[in-house]
């Protein structure tokens, strides 16, 4: 009978400084080739004493292993012939497909929507222009570090144990002080339930106040977050026009009369700025207490208006019947914190903390206790104050270099508020492809923003969290992407 050829095996690698033992690492090697094909059935392997040699082992080691391995079935050992792969490995390859095309376990249509909006991954230092970044240059970050340090030396190992579903009591205590003279918001702490995004809010009001299947308003263009939140709870968001007033509430009333959320960004609609008005409020509110509704309020950035004082939120229009406000730490710190919040209706207290302590349990203890520090000593305040100013100039300065670059390719109008501005293009320009050709500065295309086609072509340019070079350099980056005379 012809001999069969015998496996490489050459290209093994053991680790000497594994916790796992040699023998273990051979074994499970040996394993997967046989399962993978590999090394095909039937095939010889080397006898111990040449294989040690070439991995530079003990021979014991590879015995172990054959031994474990035998033990097992995945081989077969023929006085006189040698060891070889058992017949078994063939079964779990035979037909199985080639890697691209295997059949991989199937998305259902909510995970087909939910994989479709993915964000793309984000870089370790963002680029210019990146929307929703906050100056981190800027952030006190020495007073930050004490503040951890003195919470980790007070809190103790008290620290260490679960903590309140609804966050730290200080820090509710904290945000509920801050917010009825700064935001208009007159509540409770207990009303307070701290969270890790305003995205989780989101998903807590879908959930509990909406089954699967219920419509829910989105302003169109807006946040491609809460859209996501909405489906990966099981509601159908209904894209609602936005227009100078904010979101149109007559044609949501149209188009999804039955809706059971409505999620607005009413003090400075993103990404287009707007503020509603005060008859589109009032129509909100309305229509919320007529068809049982809730709103959910997103006031992403209601710290930073550079013009007067804030905008009374529609919490304090309503009286906090129909409205959940939600707020983040995101733009008024930093990204990076995953603290946000919610202020629910009196009512509504309980069954939003159980479900919060049951979906995700809270939020992590050591960072909401230095936050109820920083917020209690009045350096939150302070910090807002300076960045009021600071994105005031840098908002100028991107102004200024937009026009002086950009050579009216990109419209630039200044703004009251916010983070960022929206940049109009040209009738037909192709905004996705145009951002995909910007190096070196990332804003994002306007068409993002939209669930359906886009009403307009612009981009969306963040620049809080840059100097004025870098502010410059990116309108200069654009001016190249649109092949634009530069100006010196």
């Amino acid at each position: 009978m012809a001999s069969r050829p015998e496996a490489f095996l050459d290209h093994i690698a053991l680790d000497a400084g594994a916790v796992e033992t040699l023998s273990a690492q051979l074994a499970r090697e040996l394993r997967r080739l046989a399962l993978s094909g590999g090394i095909a059935a039937g095939a010889r392997l080397p006898s111990s004493r040449a294989l040690a040699q070439r991995l530079g082992v003990s021979r014991n080691t590879v015995a172990a292993a054959y031994d474990l391995l035998a033990a097992e079935g995945y081989i077969e050992t023929t006085l006189g012939a040698g060891t070889f792969v058992a017949a078994a490995c063939a079964e779990t390859t035979q037909g199985r497909a080639a890697p691209s095309t295997a059949i991989l376990p199937g998305l259902s249509s909510r995970g087909h929507q939910l994989s479709g909006l993915s964000p793309a991954p984000l870089p370790a230092t963002p680029l210019v222009f990146t929307p929703g970044v906050p100056a981190l240059d800027a952030f006190p970050l020495e007073e930050w570090r004490r503040l951890l340090a003195r919470s980790g030396r007070r809190l103790g190992r008290e620290a260490l144990w679960l903590a309140d579903p609804r966050g730290w009591p200080p820090l509710r205590a904290a945000i509920a002080a801050h917010l009825g003279p700064a935001r208009g918001v007159i509540c409770d702490p207990d009303q307070v339930i701290v969270l890790a995004s305003a995205r989780q809010a989101v998903d807590l009001a879908a959930r509990l106040l909406a089954d699967p299947g219920d419509a829910a308003w989105v302003e169109e263009p807006g946040y491609a977050e809460t859209r996501v939140a909405l489906i990966a709870a099981g509601l159908l968001p209904a894209p609602v026009p936005v227009d100078g007033e904010g979101i149109d509430v007559a044609a949501g009333v149209a188009l999804a009369p039955a809706a059971r959320l409505a999620c607005v960004t009413p003090s400075h609609q993103y990404p287009l700025g707007a503020t509603m008005s005060l008859k589109r409020r009032l129509a909100l509110i309305d229509w919320a207490r007529q068809a049982g509704g809730t709103i959910v309020e997103d006031d992403y950035d209601g710290e930073f208006r550079y013009g007067g004082q804030p905008l009374t939120a529609l919490y304090g229009l309503d009286g906090g019947d129909r409205v959940i406000y939600v707020g983040s730490f995101s733009k008024s710190m930093f990204p990076s914190l995953r603290l946000a919040y919610m202020v629910c209706p009196a009512g509504l207290v309980d069954a939003f903390t159980g479900a919060r302590g049951q979906l995700d349990g809270h939020a992590a203890a050591l960072g909401q206790a230095a936050l109820a520090e920083f917020m209690a000593s009045g350096s939150f305040g302070a910090h807002i104050r300076r960045m009021r100013a600071l994105y005031r100039a840098r908002q100028e300065a991107l102004l200024h270099h937009g026009r002086r670059r950009l050579n009216g390719a990109v419209a630039l109008a200044p703004s009251t508020a916010g983070l960022h501005l929206v940049g109009r293009l040209a009738a037909g320009t192709d905004d996705r492809a145009l951002a995909a050709r910007i190096q070196g500065a990332a804003p994002s295309p306007l068409a993002r923003y939209f669930a359906g086609p886009a009403g307009e072509s612009a981009l969306v340019l963040g620049y809080a969290g840059w100097d004025e070079p870098a502010l410059a350099a990116g309108a200069q980056a654009i001016a190249r992407a649109l092949d634009r005379k530069l100006a010196p």
